[in-house]
C-alpha cells in the first residue's frame, strides 16, 4: 500500500464538489465524449474528466490520451482535476504513461498550472517519482510557488522508493512542518529495502518527538520487527497498538502474527489470530505458514483444513504452508498430495517455491534421486535455495557423486553461488577428500567468488547487536570477550570438557 494517499479517479468522483451525476443527453454531441457517462453536470469539463478518469484508473492510458484529444478538439478546456486525474494514472502505470506524461506537462507549464496549482505540481511530482525520474521531480517541486506536507511527502517518499536514502533524509529535515506521514515514508521505505535496523532509528526518534503512529507504521515496524527477530521490540509495539482505534485491524494483526512466527513464538500468533474478529487469507495463510516453519506440522494442516470449512479458497502461499508443514514432519505421500490437488483442483500453476518444497520434501527423506528429478523438469531455472536445499541434503546423506552432479548441472545453468561451493567443499571435507575440497576452493578464487560471512544477532534491550566469527569491531568486543572467558572459565571448573572440532574448510574464513 502506497504511504502516501494518491489522488485517484475514484477519490476525486467522490470528493471534488465539482463532479455531480448529470444527463449526457442534456449536453451538446460536440461536448461529450463518444460513450456513455452516467455523472450529471452542467459543465461538459465533468464528463471528459470522469471519462479519463475511468480509463487512467484501468491503466487504459493509450484511450485516455485519445479522449484528452478528442476533449481538446471539442472545445472543452481541461481544468486542474483533469490535469490530476491524467497525472495520477499516469503515475500509477509508470511503464506506458512516460510519453504522455511529458506532453501533458508541457501543457500545464504553459497554462501555469504547474508552478500555481499544488494539486498539480504535486500530482506532477508524483508522477515522476514513480517514473524513477527523480531529477525531474525535483525540478518540478522547485518551482512550484506553494507546497502543502503532501508536496514535501511525495519528494520524501519519492526518494526512498528510489533508493535515494541521504536526499531523503535531507528533504526531511527541510521540510517546515513534518507529519505522521513524513515520518512514516522514511520508516516504510528504509523497511521496504532490507535496513530494518534504520526503520526501528527512525521509529524511536519519531515516538521521542510525540508524533503518533498511524496503522502503516505500525505495520513497517513490525516488519523490521520480523526481519530482525527483535522480539523485545515487537512485544512493546503489540502492547501500544492494543490501546489505539487501531488494534483490530486486519493488516497489523497480520503482521503481528507474521513477527511472532518468525520470532519463534507461535503461540502468541495463535493467540492474535485466535482474537481477531475479522481474517482474511492473508490471516490464515499467515499463522499456516507459522504453525508450518516453526515445526508444527499437525497444526498447519489441521488450520489448512478450517481455513476451507470457513470458505476460503486456498492460494499459492495457503500450498506453500502446507507443503512446507509436510516437508519438514516428512510426510513425503500426503505432500504430493497436496501438490497434485494444487494443481489439479485448484488449478494453481506452481511456483519456484512449490518445486522447492517438493524438493525439500524428498531430500529430507533421503531421495535424493527423485528430489533431482524434480529440479531437472522445472519449467523454470531453478534458484540458490532449491539447489542448496539439495546440496545439504548429500551432505546428511553422505552421497558426494550426486552432489559433484548437482553442481556440475548448477554450473551448465549458471546458478552457482558462494553457499553451493561452500557446501560441496564441505561435503569434501566430511568424506575426507581433501585434494576435492580444495579444487573447489581454487575454483571459487579463480572465478572471483568469495564467501559471505555468516552472522549472528542479539536483540538487547530493543537493540539488535550483530556478529561474525572472531567479530572484534563492536564497541563492547573488551567486555565481551573478558564475559567469554569468565564462562569459559566457569565451565571447566564445572568439569566440562571442550570438545575438538576439525572445522570445515570455509568455516573461519
Amino acid at each position: 500500500m502506497s504511504l502516501l494517499p494518491a489522488l485517484t479517479p475514484t477519490s476525486l468522483t467522490q470528493t471534488c464538489p465539482l463532479i455531480s451525476y448529470q444527463n449526457p443527453k442534456s449536453q451538446p454531441s460536440l461536448s461529450n465524449p463518444n460513450h456513455q457517462i452516467s455523472l450529471k453536470s452542467s459543465d461538459p469539463v465533468v464528463s471528459w474528466t470522469s471519462s479519463l478518469s475511468r480509463h487512467c484508473s484501468a491503466g487504459r492510458i493509450s484511450e485516455a490520451a485519445e479522449e484528452f484529444t478528442r476533449m481538446k478538439i471539442s472545445g472543452v478546456q481541461p481544468n486542474h482535476i483533469t490535469f490530476v486525474t491524467i497525472f495520477s494514472g499516469c503515475a500509477a502505470f509508470p511503464s506506458k504513461s512516460r510519453a504522455l506524461g511529458a506532453l501533458i506537462h508541457g501543457y500545464v507549464c504553459k497554462l501555469g498550472l504547474d508552478r500555481e496549482n499544488v494539486m498539480v505540481g504535486t500530482a506532477l511530482t508524483e508522477m515522476y517519482a514513480k517514473c524513477g525520474q527523480m531529477e525531474v521531480a525535483k525540478l518540478v517541486f522547485d518551482v512550484m510557488e506553494v507546497k502543502n506536507s503532501r508536496s514535501w511527502n511525495t519528494m520524501i517518499d519519492g526518494y526512498m522508493r528510489n533508493g535515494e536514502y541521504k536526499k531523503a533524509v535531507e528533504m526531511f529535515d527541510e521540510m517546515p512542518q513534518r507529519n505522521v506521514i513524513s515520518w512514516t515514508a522514511l520508516i516504510n521505505g528504509f523497511a521496504k529495502r532490507g535496513f530494518h535496523e534504520e526503520a526501528l532509528d527512525w521509529f524511536r526518534e519519531m515516538m521521542i518527538f510525540g508524533v503518533k503512529p498511524d496503522y502503516v507504521t505500525i505495520i513497517a515496524v513490525v516488519t523490521a520487527c520480523a526481519n530482525l527477530g527483535a522480539l523485545g521490540v515487537g512485544l512493546w509495539i503489540h502492547r501500544f497498538v492494543m490501546k489505539q482505534s487501531f488494534r483490530d485491524n486486519v493488516r497489523v494483526n497480520n503482521s503481528l502474527i507474521d513477527m511472532y512466527s518468525r520470532c519463534g513464538c507461535i503461540e502468541f500468533a495463535r493467540e492474535v489470530f485466535g482474537k481477531m474478529q475479522k481474517r482474511t487469507l492473508v490471516s490464515w495463510n499467515s499463522i499456516i505458514v507459522g504453525f508450518a516453519v516453526n515445526g508444527f506440522a499437525d497444526e498447519a494442516l489441521k488450520y489448512f483444513d478450517a481455513m476451507q470449512k470457513e470458505g476460503f479458497k486456498p492460494d499459492g502461499v495457503s500450498f506453500t504452508g502446507a507443503l512446507t508443514a509436510c516437508s519438514h514432519a516428512g510426510l513425503v505421500d500426503e505432500g504430493l498430495h497436496y501438490f497434485d490437488i494444487m494443481k489439479r483442483v485448484y488449478r494453481i500453476s506452481p511456483r519456484i517455491e512449490h518445486f522447492g518444497c517438493i524438493v525439500d520434501l524428498y531430500s529430507r527423506a533421503g531421495m535424493l534421486e527423485q528430489a533431482l528429478d524434480i529440479v531437472k523438469n522445472m519449467p523454470m531455472k531453478p534458484n540458490e535455495i532449491v539447489l542448496g536445499s539439495l546440496l545439504a541434503a548429500c551432505r546428511d546423506h553422505g552421497n558426494v557423486s550426486l552432489a559433484e552432479k548437482i553442481v556440475k548441472d548448477l554450473v551448465a545453468l549458471d546458478t552457482v553461488s558462494d553457499s553451493n561451493y561452500v557446501l560441496l567443499s564441505n561435503i569434501y571435507a566430511a568424506d575426507g577428500r581433501w585434494e576435492g575440497a580444495s579444487k573447489v576452493r581454487r575454483r571459487m578464487k579463480a572465478l572471483g567468488i568469495q564467501k559471505k560471512p555468516g552472522f549472528s544477532s542479539i536483540e538487547i534491550c530493543g537493540f539488535v547487536h550483530e556478529f561474525v566469527a572472531g567479530d572484534k569491531s563492536h564497541t563492547e568486543t573488551e567486555c565481551i570477550y573478558e564475559m567469554l572467558e569468565l564462562l569459559s572459565f566457569d565451565l571447566m571448573l564445572s568439569g566440562y570438557a571442550p570438545e575438538t572440532v576439525v572445522r570445515g574448510l570455509y568455516e573461519s574464513d
